[in-house]
C-alpha cells in the first residue's frame, strides 16, 4: 500500500515547481506593461524592449534547467543523535554532467513531505565533483524520524524565479532520549574484596544456569542440561570484580492519556502525563549509560522490551535505540522479565502516575 502511494505520488507531482522572486515579479510586470504598450502605440522601440525582456526571461528558465540537471544529493547523518541537541547533518552534491557545472544550488531535506526549517547553499558544483556541507538541526523528541528525499532549488541565474524538484532519497535518523546528570554509581575498581556479592563473572563459586548468549564462553556450556532442555545452557559463576544492574522503566500510561495523545490534540493533563513518562525515559538512558562508564554490566526491562546483560558501548547504543523507540502501553501490559533476587535494580517510573503490575522486589525507586 505505501510503495502504491509513493508511485502515485511521483506520477501526480509535477516535474518542476517555479515561484516569483520580488525582482522576478517586478520584471514580469514591466514585461506586462510594455507589452501593452507597445501594441497599443506600434513603436519598434518598445517592441525591441518587450523581445529583450521576454527573451530575458526565456534565458532564466533554461539556465536554472540546465543547472538542476544531473545532481546526485546524498546525505549522511551522525552515528548519535539526542533530543534536544543540536547536530550536523552532512549533505553531498555530486554534479553528474560531463562539462556544464551547477551554480546556486540549495538543498533541503523532506520530512512528511515538508522541508526542514534548515537549507544548504552551494554557489558552485564543478561537472563530475561533489561538494559538501552540513546544516544544523535540532529534534526536541526521541524517535525514529524518516526522511523522504531532498528539495533541489535554484535562483540561477538572474534570481528572477525560484525553480525547485524534489528527489526521492528516503532515510531515517533514530533520536536517541536525553541524557540528564545523575549520580555515578562507584567504579568497578573500588568493588574489590573478598566475599563474593552476588556478582556474575568468569570465575568464583557457581551461580546458576542460563541459555547461550553470543560471546559467551564455550568451556562454560552445561551440557546434561543443554541435552535436557534442547537448549544450549550456559554456567555463571560469582565474582568478586564485576557488578550487574538492572534498570527498571515503567512504561505505562493510563488509557485516557494515551488516547488523548493518539488524537493529536492532549490536554494539559494528558500533556504532562506524557512529558512524565519522557523524563522517566531519559533518566532511564542517563542512568544506564553511568553505569556503563564505570564498567557495569546493564540490564533493561520495561513493559514489552528487554535488553539482556552485557557491558561496553555497543551495549549502550542498543539500550539507547530500544529507549528511543520504547512506546507507552498499559499497566496491564507485563513486564518482559520478572525481576531476579540478589541483583541491584533500580525501577524508574513518571512522577504522579500510578500504574498496577510493577515488581515488588526492585531495589530502588527513582521518579521523574
Amino acid at each position: 500500500m505505501r510503495r502504491a502511494l509513493s508511485w502515485l505520488r511521483q506520477k501526480l507531482r509535477p516535474p518542476r515547481r517555479l515561484s516569483f522572486t520580488r525582482e522576478g515579479r517586478l520584471v514580469v510586470l514591466v514585461s506586462i506593461g510594455v507589452g501593452f504598450a507597445a501594441i497599443n502605440t506600434g513603436n519598434n522601440l518598445l517592441y525591441l524592449l518587450l523581445g529583450w525582456l521576454l527573451s530575458f526571461i526565456i534565458a532564466s528558465g533554461a539556465l536554472s534547467e540546465a543547472t538542476m540537471r544531473g545532481l546526485r544529493v546524498r546525505r549522511r547523518p551522525p552515528p548519535r543523535v539526542f533530543a534536544g541537541q543540536p547536530f550536523l547533518m552532512e549533505i553531498a552534491v555530486e554534479n553528474e554532467k560531463d562539462a556544464l557545472a551547477s551554480f546556486s544550488i540549495e538543498i533541503e531535506d523532506l520530512v512528511g513531505g515538508r522541508p526542514l526549517d534548515k537549507k544548504c547553499y552551494f554557489l558552485k558544483v564543478p561537472p563530475g565533483k561533489t561538494q559538501r556541507t552540513s546544516y544544523r538541526h535540532t529534534f526536541s523528541r526521541r524517535g525514529l524520524y524518516r526522511f523522504d528525499g531532498f528539495r533541489i532549488a535554484t535562483k540561477f541565474p538572474f534570481g528572477l524565479f525560484r525553480k525547485s524538484r524534489d528527489a526521492d532519497e528516503p532515510g531515517e535518523v533514530l533520536v536517541y532520549p536525553p541524557l540528564v546528570p545523575v549520580l555515578r554509581p562507584p567504579p568497578r575498581a573500588e568493588q574489590r574484596g573478598e566475599e563474593a556479592a552476588a556478582r556474575l563473572g568468569r570465575r568464583g563459586e557457581f551461580w546458576g544456569l542460563r541459555e547461550w548468549r553470543d560471546g559467551d564462553d564455550r568451556r562454560d556450556i552445561h551440557w546434561r542440561s543443554s541435552a535436557r532442555t534442547g537448549r544450549l545452557m550456559v554456567r555463571e559463576y560469582e565474582d568478586e570484580m564485576t557488578r550487574r544492574v538492572i534498570v527498571v522503566l515503567d512504561n505505562a500510561l493510563p488509557a485516557d492519556v494515551r488516547q488523548a495523545l493518539a488524537s493529536g490534540e492532549p490536554d494539559a493533563a494528558a500533556q504532562a502525563a506524557d512529558d512524565a513518562l519522557e523524563r522517566a525515559v531519559s533518566l532511564a538512558a542517563s542512568l544506564a549509560s553511568v553505569y556503563l562508564e564505570v564498567g557495569w554490566s546493564v540490564e533493561l526491562v520495561a513493559r514489552g522490551v528487554h535488553v539482556p546483560s552485557s557491558a561496553g558501548r555497543q551495549h549502550q547504543a542498543r539500550i539507547l535505540r530500544e529507549l528511543a523507540l520504547v512506546p507507552a502501553v498499559g499497566d496491564d501490559a507485563p513486564f518482559a522479565i520478572q525481576v531476579p533476587p540478589r541483583v541491584e535494580s533500580v525501577l524508574v517510573a513518571p512522577r504522579g502516575i500510578a500504574a498496577g503490575g510493577r515488581p515488588p522486589q526492585v531495589g530502588r525507586v527513582m521518579e521523574a
